[in-house]
């Protein structure tokens, strides 16, 4: 963190300072007592699961140097500087907004947002893979995309910091704002308004409103970054003040892909922009599986162009990535010859058509008998049966091998696919992931298995254990 006083955070997050406020704090800050290092800020806020306020002692004890909490601390937790707070939650927020503005005071700073149905962590690696080659930047830990994952992303902010990438996601309307309030971001980016937690916001409607956001709360100055090929987010163009530079494979002008080709090996397109350095056509080649990834690519490179960075450049530090994260698209090569891809830690209905599409022209081009093992996509409220369902017909119009559905929110896929087909002999219900192996276990060098699910399901072990790789 950019070093501050506790006084000086307690003025920032407008709490009541009770012990030394001359020492100056530069460690970390957590949530997390768990993750508390010599130097550490510890705040501590109710959770979902527990209270954090249970482990102001323990956070102590592991070297935190100022707590920030909602109560008093007890003479037998600590007898550290402390904050108190009404809202932990809101504190954090506060914290992270100052720690951004003294980041854009004291240096050369730059910050990207990321937000959309889709996409976004695999984007957010492209960047951070482009951008750390032009100065010090950071992104986000694994999906730290919300109202807590967000500032503590900004909160890692150093002095010489020159790129800071945001994940933004959202359970609720008004969450990307907020975000953008603290950030204030120079580039924001929309990748694709989808089905994606259409439970939780109530529609893909209320969805398309929460991602513009992200443009509607852009500064004039900003440049907001969308993709042509969806209607959702195309129109998001009129509701910006900032400059606008599409992405896609159908936009005249910006950054447009042709030639998109998807082998074993990776993904290769022709990049085409209206500038001078790619107008021929630049090739550009991922190590990424599935055509899906072109969109996230084009939009690392949109980003790329906007801060007047090199796209040759960029395109090289996309080759790099041999995958776009762990359990995302991730190709295993077992022992036994087959090709596994572990994508199950995040699913919807967009992702997962997509995997499919991916897994049946794999399977075609490369002669592989082609599996799909298709667990629950999560947060799709009440049209969770009817996405099921399309899920398990589009398995045989795919012309995909076999199905193998695993669990009872899923089971819908089965069911469908059963009815889809002449006779139902390729697809098997399962209630649990340890059934599911057991079926896979006699895979041999002919065999290509897509393992899709959201993180909840549980399948991304399954695709580990089917494709021998420890978890990391």
């Amino acid at each position: 963190m950019i070093p501050m006083t506790a006084s000086e955070i307690a003025t920032a997050v407008g709490g009541e300072l009770h012990g030394d406020g001359d020492r100056l704090l530069s460690g970390s800050v957590e949530t997390d007592s768990r993750e508390i290092s010599n130097g550490s800020i510890f705040v501590a806020m109710p959770g979902e699961v527990t209270d954090g306020h249970r482990f102001i002692r323990a956070a102590a004890e592991a070297g935190a140097a100022l707590i920030i909490a909602e109560r008093p601390l007890q003479d037998d937790e600590s007898s550290l500087p402390h904050i108190v707070v009404e809202s932990g939650l809101s504190a954090l927020g506060a914290l992270a907004g100052e720690v951004v503005r003294r980041g854009r005071e004291g240096g050369d700073l730059t910050i990207i947002a990321v937000t959309g149905s889709n996409g976004k962590t695999t984007t957010k690696n492209m960047l951070q893979a482009i951008l750390e080659q032009h100065g010090p930047t950071i992104s986000p830990v694994k999906s730290f995309n919300n109202e807590v994952g967000g500032p503590m992303t900004m909160l890692r902010l150093e002095q010489d910091t020159r790129y800071l990438v945001l994940e933004m996601g959202a359970s609720r309307v008004g969450d990307i704002a907020s975000l953008i309030g603290m950030a204030k971001p120079d580039v924001g980016v929309v990748l694709k308004v989808g089905l994606a937690h259409a439970g939780e916001f109530g529609g893909v409607e209320m969805t398309e409103r929460a991602k513009s956001e992200m443009v509607t709360e852009l500064a004039p100055t900003g440049t907001a970054i969308l993709n042509f090929d969806d209607e959702r987010v195309r129109r998001m163009a009129e509701l910006t003040d900032a400059s606008v530079l599409w992405f896609g494979t159908e936009n005249e002008t910006g950054l447009r892909a042709a030639d998109i080709e998807t082998t074993l090996d990776g993904t290769t397109f022709t990049l085409f922009s209206d500038d001078s350095v790619s107008a021929a056509g630049l090739p550009v080649t991922l190590g990424i599986l599935g055509e899906h990834h072109v969109m996230n690519a084009l939009a690392a490179l949109a980003v790329t162009r906007a801060l007047g960075l090199d796209l040759r450049r960029a395109a090289d530090a996309l080759a790099g990535m041999l995958r776009a994260e762990r359990w995302r698209m991730e190709l295993l090569r077992p022992a036994s010859g087959a090709i596994v891809i572990n994508d199950a830690y995040n699913s919807s209905p967009d992702s997962a058509r997509a995997a499919l599409q991916t897994l049946a022209h794999l399977g075609r081009s490369s002669g592989r008998r082609s599996w799909a093992v298709i667990g629950e996509m999560a947060e799709l409220g009440d049209v969770a049966v009817e996405e099921h369902d399309r899920l398990g017909r589009l398995v045989v119009r795919y012309g995909i091998d076999k199905l193998i559905v695993v669990g009872q929110g899923a089971k819908a896929a089965h069911i469908a696919a059963e009815a889809e087909s002449s006779f139902g002999q390729d697809t098997v219900y399962v209630e649990s992931a340890t059934e599911a192996q057991e079926l896979l276990s006699t895979l041999g060098e002919h065999d290509l298995v897509l393992v899709k699910s959201s993180l909840s399901a549980g399948l991304k072990e399954l695709g580990d254990a089917v494709g021998e790789q420890d978890e990391e």
